[in-house]
């Protein structure tokens, strides 16, 4: 299982991981999903297409770095 790692601007609180989890976690592909507001970052298990996480983060209204 593949382990991906980006970096995502604007998460502030524990609501913002929640919307970054359910936006990434609603993907074809996404066994599991983490999201920090403390490290910027979002853990993705699976095979995905960063492309379409980078799209999905960015739709709930983050910015990937």
């Amino acid at each position: 299982m593949a382990q991906t790692t980006l970096t995502v601007d604007g998460m502030a609180c524990g609501g913002c991981e929640e919307t970054v989890e359910d936006a990434v976690g609603a993907l074809d592909g996404v066994d599991a999903v983490t999201a920090d507001n403390t490290t910027d970052t979002v853990e993705i298990e699976g095979d995905v297409d960063t492309d379409a996480v980078a799209a999905a983060i960015e739709d709930a209204g983050y910015t990937v770095a």
